[in-house]
Parts: structure tokens; sequence; C-alpha cells
């Protein structure tokens, strides 16, 4: 049995889809009006990952991530660009979308904007209003009477009084709000703003509803899974909720969030001049490495990355490509996967992706052994279950040594060039020069091979 830790529970619990045998998940997306961060990139594979997993273990899974096309933040950066919000949009969302796809994140099923919804938004709102839990402040728009839902705050585990006491510091107050935690629905329009029709006249979206409209309306009443990183627990997903229940509807069963980063040992913060881009990373490092990173630490658990931790990755990701050359050259490439049990087991456990890659590396060591000792079919299995397991994780094994390799290439050429000459000196020289370098040569009947450490 699959088992998840749903944030709303607090525990563990036994996952069952709404429809044997299909899932359902809808994950809030990017709002592209700066360049993607490193918490943009570990949310995307997290989730990939486990839609990937769930495909893998035989579900039929429907997969739905927004576009937030309209909101305050694009407001302000086009002003300040003097550029319209739907061209600032597209040429961040082209970053975006190159980052993910470097990642090797598969496309959403859906992938609803903001602006393409506002007639569905619209009718929650009118609803809402209808069902006595909104109201209208003239010349501002709607707004969401958080006291009159006494379930508000079950996500997060806050009572209104907890609420209340905070929103000072957390919710901008306005005099013809009935409260402070109260949130809009729908916003008036100011001059130069984008603006849409409404019964409530001409405005725009808050935020949270957008997320409510579209996967209601896209996955159905009660359906599966809701992700998103933790920092959306409250108010955004807190409001999804409010905003789906108050106008009659079930909304999510299980709710996932994954914690966030710390960048060289601090909070990644603007404040803190740590606010590293997505796409530097990406530059400098290869983005398997990324991916594998975020994945040796639990979604739930606050992640630490930094340039030895991203090395690192590196070096692990060269181990998985180094195995994939040394089978490709024996012609061992095609063989049955063996067994995938404890692979399973642990990602069963609330998609527990570290000691999944600790199985991975056991393949790894056994697929080496196997070939240093010449049992080929051991060595082709081992290799086989790793490849299969690996693409669950979405990270792909290459046997084809990239441009980066070749200069180890030409040094370990070079080594046994001094070697069949004699020249001790010389070969050792290379060889500390490999070692210093984080390579590991192995003389074997077929030759010198390499591989990381």
């Amino acid at each position: 049995m699959l088992r998840l830790y749903d944030t709303a529970r607090r525990a563990k619990v036994d996952f069952v889809p709404r429809v044997e045998g299909r899932v359902s998940m809808y994950v809030c997306g990017a709002t592209p009006y700066d360049l993607p961060h490193l918490g943009h990139g570990r949310k995307e594979v997290v989730f990939d990952t486990i839609r990937r997993y769930l495909a893998w273990r035989g579900y039929a899974v429907k997969y739905v991530s927004n576009v937030t096309d309209i909101e305050d933040k694009i407001i302000a950066r086009a002003h300040e660009e003097g550029t319209t919000e739907p061209e600032l949009v597209a040429r961040f969302e082209v970053t975006f979308r190159s980052a993910f796809e470097r990642l090797n994140i598969l496309q959403p099923d859906d992938e609803p904007r903001a602006t393409e919804w506002i007639e569905e938004m619209t009718r929650l709102i009118a609803q809402l209003v209808t069902n006595g839990h909104a109201y209208v402040v003239e010349g501002q728009g709607v707004y969401f009477q958080v006291d009159t839902l006494p379930s508000y705050g079950s996500l997060s585990h806050r009572t209104l009084d907890e609420l209340l006491e905070s929103a000072g510091a957390r919710v901008d107050v306005d005099e013809r709000k009935r409260a402070p935690v109260d949130f809009a629905l729908w916003k008036t329009a100011k001059p130069g703003e984008p603006a849409w029709d409404s019964p409530w006249g001409p405005g725009r979206p808050g935020w949270h509803i957008e997320c409510s409209a579209m996967s209601l309306k896209l996955l159905g009443d009660s359906f599966d899974i809701h992700g998103g990183g933790s920092d959306l627990v409250f108010p955004h997903h807190e409001n999804e909720i409010a905003q789906a229940v108050g106008a009659g509807h079930e909304f999510a069963r299980y709710w996932l969030h994954n914690g966030m980063l710390n960048v060289d040992g601090q909070k990644m913060s603007k404040s803190l001049g740590n606010f590293v881009t997505l796409v530097d990373v990406l530059e400098q490092y290869d983005p398997r490495a990324f991916r594998l990173l975020v994945l040796q630490t639990h979604y739930r658990r606050q992640m630490e990355i930094g340039e030895k931790e991203l090395s690192d990755a590196e070096k692990a990701i060269g181990r998985l490509d180094a195995v994939a050359r040394r089978v490709r050259a024996d012609g061992l490439e095609s063989a049955p996967v063996g067994d995938v049990t404890p692979f399973r087991d642990v990602m069963d456990d609330d998609f527990d992706t570290p000691a999944a890659l600790a199985y991975v590396f056991e393949l790894v060591r056994d697929a080496n052994v196997a070939l240093d000792e010449g049992l080929r079919d051991t060595a082709a299995t081992a290799f086989a279950t790793l490849r299969e397991l690996a693409g669950v994780l979405g990270i792909e094994l290459r046997a084809e040594a990239p441009e980066a390799d070749s200069e180890i290439d030409a040094l370990v050429e070079a080594r046994e060039a001094a070697r069949r000459a004699k020249d001790w000196a010389e070969s050792d020289r290379i060889r500390d020069e490999l070692s210093r370098r984080g390579i590991v040569v192995e003389d074997t009947p077929r030759g010198p091979e390499w591989r990381r450490e």
C-alpha cells in the first residue's frame, strides 16, 4: 500500500484514489515575472518524480499545473520596465520552460493560464457571494469573509483567534474589510491596470481564486492530490480550500508540500543576498546533478545546497554514466529488469527518494563488481534494473562520454602510454592528477577504465 504524508492530517496515511487506478494531481505553478530560482527547481523535481513514480506503479495520472499570468508582482514589474504584462510574462515563461526542460520535467497534461479562466473564476466568486461567504466593497472589490467558514485554518492548523492575532504582520489591513484576515477574491481595477468585466465592475481576480476554479473544473470535486511548496500552506492553500468548500465543493483529498531550501547554510532570500537563480546553477552544473541533489533529501525536509553539494552530485552522476559506458563497451545493454522490490518499498513509504537512490547506487556497485568478475548476465541484469529505476526518478544515463570527459579520456590514454613505455614516474604523475580530480582508474583485462569517486 502506498502511504503519503498528508499536511492536513499531519500523518502518513494510506493513499486511496478517488477512482481506482487513476490519480488526479494539481500542483501550483509559476508566476513568471522574474528568473526561476532554486526553490522553483526543487518543487518541479519533487512533483515530477512523484508523478513519474505513480505512473510507473500503474496509475493513469492526470497532472495539472497552472501559470499565473496576472498578479500584483507582474503588474509592478511591467510598469517598472515600461512593458506590458503579457510581454513580461512571455519573456520569463520561456526561461522557466527552458530550465524545466533541462531538468527533464514532464509537461503538465493541462496548463491553464489565469487570464483564460476569468469567466470560471467570476462564477465561483458569485457562488461565494450567494452562499454568504463573500461580500462586496464598493470601489475595491469582493472579499472572502473568513469567519463564515468554521473549518478555516484546518490545513495550517491555526485557529481564527491565532490568525487574527498575527494578521497585522501577515495581511494588508483596510478599514473597509470586515476583518484583517478576509482576503480578496476580485480586485477593482486601478487606472492603467489590466482589467476584465465582472458583475462587480472592471477588475481582475485575486491570486487564490484561480487555483480553486481551475482545479475543480479540470479535475473535478474531491480530486486526489494537491501539491506545492510548504510556503504556500498559508495563506494560499488555506484560501483555496475556503473558496472551494464555501462554494459547496469537497476539494483535494490529500495535501503534499515540499520543504524549503538553505543555500550555504542560510535560508534562500533576496534580503540575504543568496537568491540563486536556477538558470545560473544549470549553466554551471549538469542539470541531472541538480535533480539528483534534490532527490537526495526527502521532499518534506529542508534541503541544503551549495557548491560542495552540487559538485558531489555531479560526481555521483559520473558514477552512473561510467557504469553505462562499461556495459555498452561489453555489449550488455539488453537484459531483463531484476528485483525492484526494495525500490518500490521505500518509494511507497511517502516517496522516500534518498533510500531509493541508495538502492540505485547499490546496483551501480553490483554491476561494476559483476563486470570485474566477468559475470556478464549478472552485470546486465543489474544494469537493466539500474537504468529502469533511474528513469523512474527522471535521471537519464549517458553511455556516450560528454565533451567534458574528453580531457579525462586523454589523461587515461596518456597514462596507459607511459605504462607501456615503462615510464613509471610519468604514469604515477598522471594517476595522481586523476586522483586529484576525483577520478579512479581501474586496470582491467579490457584495458584501463575510469570512474568518478
